[in-house]
């Protein structure tokens, strides 16, 4: 039986949001959260379908609708929800022979950071409301969508600051958190960050804020070119990495680097994790993370370059980044396959 991870740059039937709301810790910031997920789902539902959980989808589709947003591509549900970080908590979906199937992995707030009952349910919910058209499997793993990019090819990158951290799997090495992946994944081929990482970042260094697998085998990763900066030596270190790493066939990636926007804080000063490597790619478009910041058009334009043909579309998330994520950190892509249409 084949197994394997299919490319976030393949065809796709839509894409998963959670809905922020005043019970979460968006409630400071959640008018302007708010404009960020309607402009989300806008592009979205431009090429595919939206499925949005929320405890009120009524009040949900009621600001959609006044925005002007296509509802014919969107699907909402009524679910409890602790928080909006869908990549984490929403489905990682393989292709068995060719057939999707949904994989529930456990997710535990990112080692018992923050409460995640309800987040962790939702991909049962969503299945249980015939969401979707594939069967649901509960793993015994601790794994986040973030953690990890797949080329679709069997190819894996990750980080070993989240993988091997003993705060989601703390009984497993590294060899054994391989020969899981390849028995559950079909990888073959793991790419090991051992450097990089982000000031405020509470999920313990995701390789989706740092370094981002691309189609021609290509790597699109974060590149600090400020030796003032405290990111600095970690990030030459992790370049130094990429530069290193082979593919299968045992030639070098094509590296594209990613420009530094310049640091953001919060009321509290503390520093807050912009990162241009956060962007979500979808059938058509790559939506791309900026930050009212003077490097978000070089972002944008090295994104395209790593995704030539595709429309590139910059959302502002700077309001995203008050609560340490990004863009692709509050999306999952459902592929071909998977939805009830």
């Amino acid at each position: 039986m084949k197994r394997i991870i299919p490319a976030e740059w393949e065809e796709q039937d839509g894409v998963l949001l959670a809905w922020p709301h005043e019970h979460s810790d968006w409630k400071p910031y959640l008018d302007a959260v708010e404009k960020v997920f309607i402009e989300i789902t806008r592009q979205i539902s431009r090429f595919e379908t939206v499925i949005i959980a929320a405890p009120d989808p009524s009040a949900v589709s009621g600001l959609l609708n006044s925005s002007g947003v296509d509802m014919e591509r969107v699907r909402l549900f009524r679910i409890d929800t602790n928080d909006t970080w869908a990549r984490d908590f929403g489905p990682i979906t393989i292709l068995e022979d060719g057939r999707p199937i949904l994989l529930d992995f456990g997710f535990n707030g990112w080692g018992l950071k923050f409460a995640a009952n309800l987040d962790n349910q939702i991909t049962r919910t969503l299945h249980e409301a015939s969401a979707f058209a594939v069967p649901r499997r509960i793993m015994g793993l601790i794994m986040e969508g973030g953690s990890i990019e797949s080329d679709g090819a069997g190819t894996i990158l990750t980080t070993a600051e989240c993988l091997l951290n003993p705060n989601r799997n703390p009984h497993l090495t590294r060899d054994d958190i391989e020969r899981k992946l390849a028995g559950l994944l079909g990888a073959s081929h793991f790419l090991w960050l051992e450097n990089g990482w982000l000031a405020g970042d509470d999920t313990d260094s995701h390789v989706d804020t740092l370094a981002r697998l691309c189609p021609d085998d290509t790597i699109a990763y974060v590149r600090c070119d400020d030796a003032t900066d405290e990111h600095y030596p970690a990030l030459s270190a992790m370049e130094q990495e990429l530069m290193q790493f082979r593919t299968r066939e045992g030639t070098p990636y094509r590296l594209i680097p990613l420009p530094w926007p310049e640091a953001k804080f919060d009321e509290e000063e503390e520093r807050l994790p912009a990162t241009y490597a956060n962007f979500l790619v979808i059938n058509g478009a790559v939506l791309v993370p900026t930050y009212c910041d003077k490097n978000d058009e070089a972002a944008l334009k090295a994104v395209g370059e790593a995704f030539p043909g595709r429309e590139v579309i910059g959302i502002d998330c700077l309001p995203l980044v008050l609560q340490h994520g990004s863009l692709h950190c509050v999306t999952m892509q459902l592929p071909k396959g998977t939805l009830r249409l």
